[in-house]
């Protein structure tokens, strides 16, 4: 049974995350998380051009609790540290998966090599959220390189499929999730047709990065819109007119209260001002000074 097309929200107007990133939120918490639970929040820093420097461009030391952060390098490099122990460089095709769980001080920069020599940075952020058994859950953290991905041709050279998370045509992302989650980036050329399987009562979205799509052959999505469709249905077909790369999201819904307050989601308020003061007596640990 197709999915019904909910809606195609606009592109919205990009910000500076720290002073390394660049970037459009096609939702946050405060706005779709209901609708399209587990998902957070969606930020796409379109590609931009960074020249060289000798200082750190990105974003310091921050927390977060209750939720996870997936980030999808497409060019460029992006390096990460947090205060359970995980880090490393990301480059093109590289994702990070860190889930925050009970508490984690983190930071996010460009590379010390990609600021020296410059250049394009594109970059994905994901913000799942953690059911209340998992909010608690250690922290950690996945570093999944480029070619643990699978890459699905797609059928009469419509383009290429990446399985991040979950899995299509009977192959498996290397994402470990709390949650099920299908989380796949595609390729498509131009007049390039698919047919997407979601799971059936799963919320689903596309995000497009590049070009333009049609949907159910009469309505159509362009760079930086978001598509949202019923959790009702498990099919939905996509064209591209042109070249076009989307990112497509679906996941099982996560039916219980929701707190926001900044890097920080939780239950109820009472666990955001735990977590705050948490945070505040260094009891989600600190990063050592570079």
């Amino acid at each position: 049974m197709p999915k019904t097309l909910h809606a195609i929200h606009p592109a919205r107007p990009a910000h500076w995350v720290g002073d390394g990133f660049f970037v459009r939120s096609a939702f946050t918490y405060d706005d779709l998380a209901a609708e399209l639970s587990p998902f957070l929040l969606l930020d796409h820093g379109a590609p931009r051009e960074f020249a060289p420097t000798e200082r750190r461009l990105g974003v310091g030391p921050h927390p977060h609790r209750g939720f996870e952060t997936v980030t999808i390098a497409f060019q460029g490099e992006i390096e990460h540290r947090d205060s359970s122990g995980g880090g490393g460089v990301i480059g093109p095709g590289d994702v990070q998966w860190m889930t925050a769980g009970n508490g984690i001080v983190h930071e996010e920069f460009h590379s010390e090599r990609f600021a020296r020599t410059g250049g394009t940075l594109e970059m994905v952020q994901l913000w799942v959220n953690l059911p209340r058994r998992s909010k608690r859950a250690p922290a950690r953290y996945q570093a999944l390189a480029a070619q643990a991905i699978p890459r699905i041709a797609l059928p009469g050279g419509a383009g290429e499929l990446r399985v991040i998370s979950g899995s299509f045509d009977g192959q498996r992302g290397p994402a470990e999730s709390f949650t099920p989650i299908d989380l796949w980036s595609l390729t498509l050329n131009d007049g390039g047709a698919v047919s997407l399987a979601f799971t059936e009562g799963h919320s689903s979205a596309l995000l497009v990065l590049e070009g333009t799509l049609e949907l159910d052959g009469e309505r159509s999505a362009r760079e930086g819109e978001l598509v949202v469709f019923s959790r009702a249905g498990s099919e939905c077909r996509v064209r591209a007119r042109g070249a076009a790369r989307v990112l497509a999201l679906s996941g099982e819904p996560i039916d219980e209260p929701l707190v926001g307050y900044g890097p920080f989601v939780m239950n109820t308020m009472a666990e955001i001002r735990e977590a705050i003061a948490d945070f505040q007596s260094g009891r989600m640990g600190t990063l050592a000074p570079r």
